[in-house]
């Protein structure tokens, strides 16, 4: 049960019920991190338009590798929440249950391309030390692989938004179930 107030879709009213109605026509559901900022449409508003950029946006990152950087931040907080919601995202692409649950539990124990692997570890690094990251060391392996600076800003901005909404989901205490997680439109 969330820690503050959220307005369910039968309550909402002028904007908050447009926003609503407009997030179930283009995600196919209402997530639970929707509501939790209900009390402020504004930024539901403003996170959907970064989720949308940085997930779904033009980048040299595909997809998959995107939901992949997602579970690997989310699983690094312990957020359940958006660790189940973008593991079933990223079986949308990889299509193996298993690869996916595992990359859950140990990135490193996954079959992954070399590229994968090392975003996997920028992602683990750069959410476990934020200042820790190095040019020769950390980012200089992605780019001898043929990873553009565009890309390693765009895996930057995966990893970056998703501690930003893990800290929202484990702060306002946000859960979720099965029914939740499944039938969005990817």
């Amino acid at each position: 049960m969330p820690y503050i107030e959220i307005i369910e879709p039968e309550n909402a009213k002028g904007d908050l019920k447009e926003i609503y109605h407009g997030l179930k026509e283009s995600r196919g559901k209402l997530a639970q991190i929707h509501k939790i900022q209900s009390l402020n449409t504004e930024s539901i508003t403003a996170h959907m338009d970064l989720y949308m950029h940085v997930m779904f946006g033009k980048s040299p990152l595909k997809r998959a590798q995107r939901e992949m950087i997602a579970v690997v931040v989310s699983a690094v907080n312990q957020c359940e929440y958006c660790q189940l919601h973008h593991a079933e995202a990223l079986n949308h692409y990889w299509k193996d249950e298993e690869k996916v649950e595992q990359l859950r539990k140990d990135y490193s124990k996954v079959e992954l391309s070399e590229i994968d692997l090392k975003l996997c570890k920028l992602a683990k690094k750069l959410t476990r030390e934020p200042n820790g990251l190095e040019e020769q060391k950390d980012l200089q392996p992605l780019k001898d692989l043929g990873l553009s600076d565009r890309a390693i800003l765009d895996a930057t901005l995966v990893i970056s938004y998703f501690n930003f909404v893990n800290r929202i989901v484990l702060g306002l205490g946000i859960e979720t179930d099965d029914q939740e997680v499944q039938g969005y439109k990817y």
